[in-house]
């Protein structure tokens, strides 16, 4: 097989995600790529991948009803991520609009338990508040039952008359409340001296308490029961110290909850009893990241795995034989299984003796070997051990890859989530410098031909990068990044404004840092070939940030290249555009960094 025929598989291979049992029907609905386009498959008497309804545009959410005989649908406009939701009625073959207002976003919070109505949150009244609606499903008529001028989200419902609602109070924390929708009243959970994270919300059947995750009092989520009885006091069950448990998953008799537990960007995963205090770890497959966990009944749930070499499927993990089952095989391809390769883990020193994590694409040990440095976005994300094509193909072609988890991104505690906010940003950057001394130390990578990429914050990463210290990289990729933190935060959704301020430093105040760390007014500087993506409908990073630093490098004659998708906003979704972006990326660190180290 030819390379070109390598890459083709590596970028065509699609994937399977979003695991959700439908109530009462014995099966479940998956998200996949398989026709280019993220929408909605279930599975056929064969077992055999069908299509559940098709939409025009991407699927981003699915939420059957208690009854399992309807579903709410949501689906974006060529990558605005304004949501609209459609309603799809048990065999129908087509959907019906339930909640449009195309200008506006809307976040589903579940159906109520009488499957009379759906919650969600919009920004109708003012862009940057999100206030709550139901709406019925049956008359599509939507009504206010909960104004918050920020933003606000329906977490789920307790019973016909009570919601549980999430106020976000920074980037990191937030408040939960129980919500009363006919006397308006909210009751707090959890404990309101100290700023916190809760999330993953469970309720126990008789309504009178559940589980949730919290960082409260400490650096990383745990689980904890609560009381409506004493809604402040929060029991802290179980706990690894070290690493967060990132999603719950109650089982229908109550008696077991499924978890995962994030150690170092693999995610593995635990039964826990809640009675009886026990937990016990699952395993019997490939480690890699796992992801929504639905219980099909007491003995069985499926859930979503992703690894390195394989891009995504549905497994099923049965109790009583204790053993665990591939479901799909969406992701499953040769060619990417054969020139694939497992990462390691490790880890360098840097400025100041801080140590920061990486994952190392490597197939052979040679020296003065390119190398790439992938940078994830957030900024408070994480690389995982999960898929990522353009990793894996320059690693089959005999580059190095390091894909490291810099000082502010998550995972690692809430002090190490906070390490470069404000006016701290740019030690997250002299990181990726420590990083290039160490791959040239301890790999033997060639320092002449060290590439750089990043989507998102990466991509303002990126850019920072090679404006602050141009002479470490030999060539850039950035992708919808951020090119000057100010014009960011004056130009993104009002929506986004304030949380990011929380974490870049606050335009009043700041404006001045922002423009002196601004890749844009450090452009001149900038050495090394770069290549610019992004979408058009970006509702998060205007396409404008990309627009003005290659305007103003062309300008100047520097070697720059920009392709802006207008069917795409802050991801890229379409296979179409995925595999130009994507082939683009490769071709050029294959033209960029290759060429000296194969005259050496």
């Amino acid at each position: 097989m030819n390379n070109q025929n390598i890459l083709d598989d590596f970028l065509n291979v699609p994937s399977a995600f979003k695991s959700q049992f439908i109530p009462g029907k014995g099966t479940f609905t998956f998200v996949s790529n398989l026709t280019g386009l993220p929408q909605v498959w279930t599975l056929d008497q064969e077992q055999k991948p069908v299509p559940y309804v098709s939409m025009e545009e991407r699927t981003l959410g699915i939420y059957h009803a208690p009854n399992g005989k309807m579903t709410v649908i949501g689906m974006d406009w060529k990558g605005n991520e304004k949501q609209q939701l459609y309603l799809y009625r048990e065999g129908s073959s087509s959907v019906e609009p339930l909640v449009q207002s195309p200008e506006h976003f809307h976040y589903v919070g579940g159906w109520s338990p009488d499957n009379k109505y759906v919650s969600f949150t919009s920004n109708r009244r003012q862009p940057g508040y999100f206030d709550v609606f139901i709406v019925d499903f049956e008359t599509k008529e939507s009504k206010t039952v909960f104004q918050y001028d920020g933003n606000c989200d329906v977490l789920s419902w307790i019973d016909n008359e009570n919601i549980l609602i999430s106020i976000t109070e920074s980037n990191l924390d937030n408040a939960i409340y129980r919500f009363n929708l006919k006397t308006q009243e909210k009751t707090r959970i959890g404990n309101d001296k100290q700023a916190a994270g809760y999330k993953n919300v469970v309720m126990k059947k008789n309504g009178d308490g559940g589980y949730l995750l919290t960082n409260f009092g400490a650096e990383t989520y745990y689980i904890s029961s609560f009381s409506f009885a004493a809604p402040e006091k929060l029991k802290k069950l179980v706990h690894w110290p070290e690493w967060d448990i990132e999603e719950i998953k109650k089982s229908p008799e109550e008696q077991r909850l499924a978890l995962t537990v994030n150690e170092a960007g693999y995610l593995r995963l635990w039964l826990y009893e809640p009675h009886s205090n026990k937990k016990e770890e699952i395993t019997g497959f490939p480690a890699g990241v796992i992801e929504s966990i639905s219980w099909m009944n007491n003995e069985e749930f499926i859930f979503t795995l992703k690894t390195p070499s394989m891009p995504g499927d549905i497994w099923k993990y049965s109790i009583s034989s204790r053993s665990v089952k591939r479901l799909t095989n969406i992701s499953e391809s040769d060619t990417v299984s054969r020139h694939s390769v497992e990462p390691q883990l490790c880890s360098f020193t840097s400025f100041d003796q801080l140590e920061v994590p990486y994952f190392f694409y490597n197939q052979e040990n040679e020296k003065n070997k390119p190398a790439v440095i992938y940078v994830h976005g957030g900024p408070e994300g994480q690389t995982k051990a999960e898929f990522n094509p353009v990793i894996q193909y320059l690693a089959s072609q005999g580059f190095a890859v390091a894909a490291p988890n810099v000082r502010g991104s998550s995972g690692y505690g809430r002090t190490y989530i906070q390490l470069d906010d404000a006016r701290k940003r740019m030690e997250s950057v002299k990181d990726l410098v420590w990083l290039v001394k160490d791959l040239i130390e301890t790999h033997q990578v060639d320092p002449d031909n060290i590439g750089i990429m990043g989507r998102s914050y990466g991509g303002f990463m990126v850019l920072a990068a090679i404006t602050h210290y141009p002479d470490v990289w030999a060539a850039g990729v950035d992708i919808v990044g951020i090119s000057n933190l100010r014009t960011l935060l004056t130009n993104t959704g009002a929506w986004r404004r304030r949380l990011r301020e929380c974490e870049y430093g606050f335009l009043d105040q700041d404006s001045d840092f922002f423009d002196e760390i601004a890749p844009l007014h450090h452009a001149h500087k900038i050495k090394v070939p770069l290549l610019v993506f992004h979408g058009l409908n970006d509702t998060r990073v205007p396409v404008s940030e990309s627009e003005q630093l290659v305007t103003d490098m062309k300008a100047r004659g520097q070697e720059v290249e920009l392709t802006v998708f207008d069917n795409e906003g802050h991801q890229t979704e379409k296979r179409a555009n995925h595999i130009v972006m994507h082939q683009n990326t490769i071709e050029f660190f294959l033209k960029h960094l290759t060429k000296s180290t194969m005259e050496k």
